[in-house]
Protein backbone atom coordinates (compact mmCIF):
# COMPACT_ATOMS: atom_id res chain seq x y z
CA UNK A 1 0.00 0.00 0.00
CA UNK A 2 1.14 3.25 -0.82
CA UNK A 3 1.77 6.03 1.74
CA UNK A 4 0.34 9.32 0.55
CA UNK A 5 0.70 12.78 2.07
CA UNK A 6 -0.02 16.24 1.29
CA UNK A 7 2.11 18.77 3.14
CA UNK A 8 1.80 22.52 3.29
CA UNK A 9 4.71 23.95 0.74
CA UNK A 10 6.59 27.17 2.06
CA UNK A 11 9.14 29.18 0.88
CA UNK A 12 11.95 27.29 1.99
CA UNK A 13 10.45 24.57 -1.01
CA UNK A 14 10.95 27.66 -4.03
CA UNK A 15 13.78 25.64 -5.76
CA UNK A 16 11.35 22.50 -5.46
CA UNK A 17 8.35 24.17 -6.34
CA UNK A 18 9.84 26.12 -9.44
CA UNK A 19 11.43 22.64 -10.64
CA UNK A 20 8.39 20.34 -10.39
CA UNK A 21 6.30 22.93 -11.97
CA UNK A 22 8.57 23.08 -14.68
CA UNK A 23 8.62 19.53 -15.34
CA UNK A 24 4.92 18.84 -15.00
CA UNK A 25 3.73 21.69 -16.59
CA UNK A 26 6.14 20.95 -19.79
CA UNK A 27 5.05 17.36 -19.27
CA UNK A 28 1.40 17.96 -19.87
CA UNK A 29 1.88 20.90 -22.49
CA UNK A 30 5.00 20.91 -24.15
CA UNK A 31 4.30 18.30 -27.38
CA UNK A 32 1.58 20.58 -28.03
CA UNK A 33 3.12 23.91 -27.99
CA UNK A 34 6.26 25.83 -29.70
CA UNK A 35 9.45 25.49 -27.51
CA UNK A 36 9.47 29.31 -27.84
CA UNK A 37 5.84 29.70 -26.44
CA UNK A 38 6.68 27.24 -23.79
CA UNK A 39 9.89 28.65 -22.78
CA UNK A 40 7.83 32.38 -22.64
CA UNK A 41 5.08 30.73 -20.60
CA UNK A 42 7.44 28.82 -17.82
CA UNK A 43 10.26 31.71 -17.93
CA UNK A 44 7.62 33.78 -16.84
CA UNK A 45 5.52 31.98 -15.09
CA UNK A 46 7.74 29.68 -12.93
CA UNK A 47 9.67 33.00 -12.01
CA UNK A 48 11.52 32.56 -8.73
CA UNK A 49 10.03 36.30 -7.46
CA UNK A 50 6.81 35.48 -8.89
CA UNK A 51 6.64 32.49 -7.02
CA UNK A 52 8.01 33.61 -4.03
CA UNK A 53 5.32 36.47 -4.07
CA UNK A 54 2.53 33.62 -4.95
CA UNK A 55 3.79 31.40 -1.50
CA UNK A 56 3.76 34.64 0.42
CA UNK A 57 0.25 35.51 0.05
CA UNK A 58 -1.81 34.76 2.60
CA UNK A 59 -4.86 33.88 0.31
CA UNK A 60 -2.93 31.22 -1.62
CA UNK A 61 -2.06 27.85 -1.11
CA UNK A 62 0.42 25.45 -2.31
CA UNK A 63 0.40 21.67 -0.88
CA UNK A 64 3.13 18.86 -2.32
CA UNK A 65 2.18 15.72 -2.93
CA UNK A 66 4.33 12.61 -1.80
CA UNK A 67 4.07 9.16 -2.55
CA UNK A 68 6.20 6.63 -0.05
CA UNK A 69 8.00 9.98 0.50
CA UNK A 70 9.05 10.70 -2.74
CA UNK A 71 7.37 14.56 -4.46
CA UNK A 72 4.72 13.54 -7.04
CA UNK A 73 2.74 16.25 -7.71
CA UNK A 74 1.81 19.83 -6.54
CA UNK A 75 -1.51 21.85 -5.56
CA UNK A 76 -2.31 25.79 -5.71
CA UNK A 77 -5.79 27.05 -4.76
CA UNK A 78 -6.38 30.49 -4.64
CA UNK A 79 -9.01 32.10 -2.70
CA UNK A 80 -10.37 36.06 -1.92
CA UNK A 81 -8.58 38.67 -4.05
CA UNK A 82 -5.94 35.83 -5.23
CA UNK A 83 -7.87 34.04 -7.51
CA UNK A 84 -7.75 34.72 -11.20
CA UNK A 85 -10.69 35.21 -12.27
CA UNK A 86 -13.69 36.91 -10.15
CA UNK A 87 -16.80 35.56 -11.85
CA UNK A 88 -17.96 32.55 -9.20
CA UNK A 89 -19.55 34.07 -6.22
CA UNK A 90 -18.18 32.78 -2.71
CA UNK A 91 -15.58 30.60 -3.89
CA UNK A 92 -12.42 28.98 -4.33
CA UNK A 93 -9.98 28.41 -7.53
CA UNK A 94 -8.03 25.60 -8.13
CA UNK A 95 -5.22 27.24 -10.05
CA UNK A 96 -2.46 24.40 -10.53
CA UNK A 97 -2.95 20.62 -10.30
CA UNK A 98 -0.15 18.92 -11.21
CA UNK A 99 0.86 15.22 -10.84
CA UNK A 100 4.27 13.79 -12.11
CA UNK A 101 3.94 11.08 -15.08
CA UNK A 102 5.49 8.80 -13.40
CA UNK A 103 2.41 8.73 -10.48
CA UNK A 104 -0.15 9.13 -12.91
CA UNK A 105 -3.09 6.68 -12.52
CA UNK A 106 -2.79 6.17 -9.40
CA UNK A 107 -5.76 8.89 -8.12
CA UNK A 108 -3.41 11.32 -6.75
CA UNK A 109 -5.39 13.65 -8.68
CA UNK A 110 -8.33 13.13 -7.02
CA UNK A 111 -6.99 13.56 -3.94
CA UNK A 112 -5.61 16.81 -4.73
CA UNK A 113 -9.08 17.54 -5.28
CA UNK A 114 -10.68 16.26 -2.43
CA UNK A 115 -7.89 18.30 -0.49
CA UNK A 116 -9.15 21.56 -1.99
CA UNK A 117 -12.77 20.28 -1.38
CA UNK A 118 -11.40 20.17 2.19
CA UNK A 119 -10.04 23.75 1.82
CA UNK A 120 -13.14 24.88 0.55
CA UNK A 121 -15.42 23.60 2.98
CA UNK A 122 -12.81 25.25 5.86
CA UNK A 123 -13.31 28.50 4.45
CA UNK A 124 -17.06 27.76 4.24
CA UNK A 125 -17.07 29.04 0.12
CA UNK A 126 -19.90 27.30 -1.94
CA UNK A 127 -18.10 27.24 -5.24
CA UNK A 128 -14.88 25.21 -6.41
CA UNK A 129 -13.36 26.20 -9.64
CA UNK A 130 -10.99 25.53 -12.06
CA UNK A 131 -9.87 26.47 -15.78
CA UNK A 132 -8.80 23.25 -17.81
CA UNK A 133 -7.54 23.52 -21.17
CA UNK A 134 -10.34 22.53 -23.98
CA UNK A 135 -8.01 20.34 -25.64
CA UNK A 136 -6.94 18.42 -22.16
CA UNK A 137 -9.90 15.56 -23.01
CA UNK A 138 -8.30 13.63 -20.10
CA UNK A 139 -8.40 16.32 -17.50
CA UNK A 140 -11.80 17.38 -18.88
CA UNK A 141 -13.51 13.79 -18.53
CA UNK A 142 -12.17 13.71 -14.84
CA UNK A 143 -13.32 17.15 -13.64
CA UNK A 144 -16.70 15.74 -14.42
CA UNK A 145 -16.57 12.81 -13.50
CA UNK A 146 -16.06 14.68 -9.78
CA UNK A 147 -18.90 16.90 -10.70
CA UNK A 148 -17.75 19.95 -11.81
CA UNK A 149 -19.78 21.58 -14.69
CA UNK A 150 -19.01 23.64 -17.59
CA UNK A 151 -20.00 27.54 -17.10
CA UNK A 152 -17.96 29.91 -19.23
CA UNK A 153 -14.68 29.96 -20.69
CA UNK A 154 -11.54 32.82 -20.52
CA UNK A 155 -8.18 33.20 -22.84
CA UNK A 156 -4.99 31.83 -21.37
CA UNK A 157 -1.58 32.60 -23.33
CA UNK A 158 0.75 30.28 -24.24
CA UNK A 159 3.79 32.89 -25.08
CA UNK A 160 1.98 34.89 -27.53
CA UNK A 161 -0.51 32.03 -28.25
CA UNK A 162 -4.04 32.46 -27.22
CA UNK A 163 -5.56 29.79 -26.18
CA UNK A 164 -9.02 29.18 -24.31
CA UNK A 165 -9.68 27.15 -20.68
CA UNK A 166 -12.94 26.00 -19.78
CA UNK A 167 -14.23 27.38 -17.00
CA UNK A 168 -15.69 24.48 -14.48
CA UNK A 169 -17.72 24.47 -11.18
CA UNK A 170 -18.23 22.59 -8.40
CA UNK A 171 -21.00 23.41 -6.16
CA UNK A 172 -20.52 22.18 -2.90
CA UNK A 173 -24.39 23.13 -1.68
CA UNK A 174 -25.54 20.41 -4.28
CA UNK A 175 -26.18 17.09 -3.14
Amino acid sequence: MLNVEIRPCTEKDLDLLQKISIETYTDTFGAHNTAENLHAYLTEAYAPDKLKRELLNPESHFFFLYVDEQLAGYLKVNTGAAQTEDKIANALEVERIYVDKAFKRMGLGKRLIEKALSLANEYQVENVWLGVWEYNENARKFYETLGFVYTDSHSFFMGDDEQTDLIVVKSLTEN
